[in-house]
């Protein structure tokens, strides 16, 4: 009998440990990387990436439901909507590292699924920088009924990249505002988490 109980407790309680695995899950960023080795135009935009993943990391860490519809005014951007922005530009950045067209990204994610896609966007970005990819090899390109068009990678700097750490500044205003100030711990200067 109380091996059956046993079995039985196991059944019940196992899909609530995988999912507190899961849960649990490391995500990048949480502090940048260690210093490259040389100074190059696609280290230092690896860095730029990296910096942007982790003021994200933060901006987002220990988000509650409850911040998430926060919006200053009727006419801002919520919590959630601006997270929403920068999934988007995030998945630009991908795309121009990769030098494929930008397409809409549709899928109706959770706030946990989007913040998780930014963070892996921009570590897959700084991935294919790591392993030889050109500055000069990267395009911008966007597709649409009515053709098709290319920029230089300058734009995504311009453009996606600082939007981006803008938007992320903006998340530190809302959820403070909201109440839920940037947990303790990251050093912004250093790019890595004091104990």
């Amino acid at each position: 009998m109380l091996k059956f109980y046993g079995i039985i407790a196991t059944i019940i309680l196992l899909p609530s440990f995988i999912y507190s695995q899961e849960d649990s899950e490391e995500l990048p960023f949480r502090e940048v990387s260690d210093y490259p080795e040389s100074f190059t135009a696609e280290t230092v935009l690896t860095r730029l990436i990296e910096s942007l993943g982790f003021r994200f990391y933060w901006a987002t860490e220990r988000i509650n439901e409850e911040d998430l519809p926060f919006k200053p005014s009727e006419n801002g951007r919520s919590f959630s909507e601006t997270v929403d922005h920068i999934y988007g530009l995030s998945n630009m950045i991908l795309h121009s590292v990769l030098s494929t067209p930008n397409t809409a990204a549709s899928v109706e994610l959770t706030f946990e699924e989007k913040r998780k896609a930014v963070l892996l966007n921009l570590q897959q970005a700084v991935d294919v920088l790591n392993n030889g990819k050109k500055l000069e090899d990267m395009k911008t390109v966007f597709s649409g009924n009515s053709g098709s068009s290319e920029f230089p990678f300058w734009n995504q700097i311009n453009g996606p990249i600082s939007d981006a750490i803008w938007h992320c500044g903006q998340l530190v205003v809302l959820r403070r505002a909201a109440g839920n100030p940037l947990p303790s711990g990251p050093s912004f200067f250093n790019g890595k988490v004091r104990d």
